[in-house]
């Protein structure tokens, strides 16, 4: 575990290629990035006079595949200025530099002759001990690396990650028998920690793990759809979200990735796994077939299943398409019984249970379809793993499944999803039978806080490796619950440290979630050393309840309405000043107040996809938790004499009245809603809260002492201000704002000028929240403002504050 990897290079830059190069360059790591030599200029360049020497040309592949890469959509890169890390060549001139990589990724064309041919000129250049590696998905490992030296080949293994790189967490990890161990523990480890991947190992099989069982799966739904006449709407409503599937679900998934890649798989599944009972399921079904021949491949053909157009109007219309005449129609609404009886079901496991009773088409569907998946991942092992649990992180972090196959299984009951096997013509491996004959009637148990699986080959329960850099809140909670209330509990991490975590909707944040964080804050300031505020949810926070200051807006209970903003406030400000160090660890969406408490806190540990943002504006309010506060004692912060103040407040105050959110953490940083030295990274989700815990830990150990309340923030006033009024009056001139947006920014202009001073003036954190929270209650007063908190209410849209 010394090595160190300080410079990759990585061979290929197409798709994969130059989407494995950002995310490198992502976590600030140097990267070679090389592809082949064009045979001759193009047009344009022939037409400026440039021949085949010229470096333009030589590296014309590499740089529009980079640049294409930057361009999509969602970005591969942090921030633009990730790119910094990447250096790109050809093979021909660039390929001697390999020799300065500790890493060297190849990422070319699926040919077995032509990766040899790539490992061939490798060798020249790599140096020894350097670690060598291929994204290959559907070639046997061995095959590539035979004919190469013996240090080649002990330092040579699969590492197959799934698109986008950035943002799917599955690295498969697939060794040669001449792969040394040392390589693979490495490789286990630097995935997991720096790459923020879920690092699985793989044998050597066909399609490996994920693929195995995921194109399966969509291949059995494929015939599955002609046998039980459903529709392509009805697949995606039945697996979507409430199957605890991304909203894409399959056909739409199946769209964005491309058919003619599924298809690919599933023949290649065909040929190389002739041994596999299932393999008639890989055989395309007629109208698949018949897409193929239509190139009517997805996205990138401009329909699949689904096709975008245009009505009569011109409106966008997608239109779903007819798997019986192969015809394009609206789509039709799904309606389901036991869809909406899974609805008020937030715990996924017990959902499973209903999904899986449900006496209509859905619950039929639900039956039929994973009677066969558990009859198939069963058999799977110890063909394509010896441990059941590596299939399970696979499919949750390859294809986004909440819940792997034998999670979902242990959800019914093993002994009860084995009857629903049965009933449906389906049998398990003799394992399963076995296992229950034992005794022993789940995949998984919980203990000490430890997550454990049923390991076939001692027949007894082992913990998964790994889990000691975690800390899983559903783990722990039965048993370090030290209080709760209806939106929060307070678990007790072990060493002195506490954690406070959201359970409403969304995470938005309330009055219970108020509650919470100072009962926390009391507890930890009485008996235990340090606070950290983070869940595993899908989102830290959307950010404060809108819908109840709208219901006390509407009632005009101004009194509660300011009281419920001064409470805001204050918890903001404890947050600061407690007597113990609290870490905020966000993750994904961490909007309005979830931003604020951020802002607020002696340390932000957060997860490198972390959405942040105050966007209070959007519904015609400014940030009244502290956020508008503490813009404005940043802005004071950055004032020094080489620099125009004005030039800073400006820069702090379009960020809020844009209401800005970052696509990054790096990038919540460069918005200004982190501060230098007071945040951190964490690259893998899994590892969030036990980074968390650890910086909590080393600042009590410190000895924590809080900031004490700011009474030098300069603020602008009328000098401040005349910029402000002037720039919105001239945004409403010209029809870029409306004219309550020019209210809004006047009053958000005026709190972080500091008022209507005469002059530049320093004032205390007190008196900025004091104008903070007056402009936010007035705003609330305002007709336009409750107009758009109902409008967003009533459409369904996340309650953000």
């Amino acid at each position: 575990m010394n090595r160190k990897i300080k410079k990759v290079a990585v061979l290929g830059s197409g798709i994969m290629g130059s989407r494995i190069a950002c995310h490198f360059a992502n976590i600030g790591v140097e990267v070679l990035l090389l592809d082949i030599v064009p045979k001759e200029p193009n047009e344009k360049e022939a037409a400026k006079g440039l021949t085949l020497e010229n470096p333009a040309v030589r590296n014309r592949i590499v740089n529009d595949a980079l640049a294409f890469a930057v361009k999509s959509n969602p970005s591969p890169v942090y921030s633009k200025s990730v790119l910094n890390n990447i250096r790109t060549g050809n093979f021909d001139d660039n390929m001697k530099d390999i020799a300065t990589c500790d890493w060297v990724i190849e990422v070319v064309v699926e040919n077995l002759k032509i990766k040899q041919s790539v490992y061939e000129k490798v060798e020249q250049f790599r140096k020894p001990g350097t670690l060598i590696s291929s994204n290959t998905s559907g070639i046997p490992i061995h095959l590539m690396a035979e004919g190469r030296s013996e240090d080649f080949q002990k330092h040579f293994c699969g590492t197959h990650f799934f698109n986008p790189p950035r943002y799917l967490r599955l690295l498969e990890i697939i060794p040669t028998p001449h792969t040394d161990k040392s390589v693979v523990d490495f490789l286990m480890h630097y995935g997991d920690k720096f790459l923020g991947k879920t690092t699985v190992l793989c044998k050597d099989t066909p399609a490996f793990i994920a693929n195995r069982v995921g194109v399966y799966s969509i291949m059995a739904l494929l015939h599955l759809v002609q046998k039980m006449d459903l529709t392509v709407e009805e697949v995606d409503k039945f697996t979507g979200p409430a199957l605890g599937r991304p909203k894409s679900a399959t056909f739409r998934t199946t769209d964005v990735v491309g058919l003619d890649t599924m298809i690919n798989v599933a023949n290649g599944l065909r040929e190389n796994a002739p041994d596999d009972e299932q393999k008639d399921v890989f055989v395309l079904p007629d109208y698949v077939q018949k897409m193929q021949e239509n190139k009517w491949l997805g996205d990138k053909t401009g329909q699949g299943f689904y096709k975008k157009t245009k009505d009569k109007s011109g409106k966008t219309e997608i239109l779903a398409l007819d798997l019986k005449t192969l015809e394009y129609r609206p789509q039709e609404k799904v309606k389901s019984a036991t869809l909406e009886a899974t609805k008020p079901i937030e715990n996924l496991a017990q959902r499973m249970k209903v999904y899986a009773q449900g006496k209509d088409k859905a619950g039929e569907f639900f039956r039929v379809s994973f009677s066969g998946l558990f009859e198939y991942v069963s058999n799977r092992i110890p063909e394509i793993s010896d441990e059941l649990y590596r299939i399970d992180d696979a499919m949750r972090a390859g294809f986004g499944w909440e819940l792997g196959p034998f999670e979902v299984w242990d959800a019914l009951g093993v002994k009860e999803g084995v009857e629903m096997m049965k009933a449906n013509g389906k049998q398990p491996a003799a394992w399963v039978s076995e296992m229950l004959d034992a005794g022993h009637q789940s995949f998984y148990q919980i203990e000490n806080g430890n997550k454990r699986y049923y390991d076939i080959a001692s027949k007894s329960y082992k913990a998964i490796p790994g889990q000691d850099a975690f800390i899983i809140l559903d783990n722990i909670r039965a048993s370090k619950t030290v209080w709760k209330n209806a939106g929060t509990t307070i678990t007790d991490l072990g060493d002195g440290i506490l954690n406070l975590e959201f359970h409403t909707k969304m995470n938005t944040i309330g009055g219970e979630v108020l509650s919470g964080i100072n009962k926390a804050i009391d507890l930890a300031e009485k008996d235990y050393r340090g606070l950290v505020i983070g869940n595993d949810g899908a989102n830290f926070s959307a950010g404060a309840n809108v819908g109840m200051i709208f219901m006390m807006a509407v009632e005009q209970e101004w009194d509660e309405v300011n009281m419920a903003i001064k409470l805001f406030q204050n918890t903001s400000m404890r947050i600061r000043h407690s007597a113990i160090p609290v870490v905020v660890a966000p993750h994904n969406l961490t909007l309005g107040g979830g931003c604020e408490f951020s802002m607020h806190a002696d340390h932000v540990q957060l997860y490198a996809e972390t959405y942040m943002g105050l966007v209070e504006f959007g519904v015609g309010l400014i940030p009244g938790g502290g956020g508008t506060k503490e813009m404005a004692l940043r802005a004071s912060d950055e004032y020094h004499a080489e620099q125009i103040e004005q030039n800073v407040l400006k820069e702090k105050f379009l960020t809020v009245a844009t209401a800005k959110v970052s696509t990054s953490a790096v990038e919540a940083y460069e918005l200004g809603y982190l501060l230098k030295d007071k945040y951190a990274i964490t690259m893998n989700r899994s590892r969030l809260i036990a980074d968390a815990k650890a910086k909590a830990l080393e600042l009590a150990n410190a000895g924590y002492t809080p900031p004490a309340p700011r009474k030098d923030i300069k603020v602008l006033g009328k000098y401040g201000l005349g910029m402000v009024y002037a720039g919105a009056n001239s945004m409403r001139s010209a029809n870029y704002i409306s004219e309550y947006d020019q209210k809004i920014s006047q009053k958000l202009g005026y709190v972080m000028c500091g008022g209507d001073l005469s002059a530049p003036t320093l004032v205390t954190e007190q008196y900025l929240l004091d104008l903070e929270r007056e402009a936010f209650l007035s705003l609330c007063g305002e007709k336009k403002t409750l107009e758009r908190i109902q409008s967003i209410l009533t459409k369904g849209k996340p309650l953000r504050n």
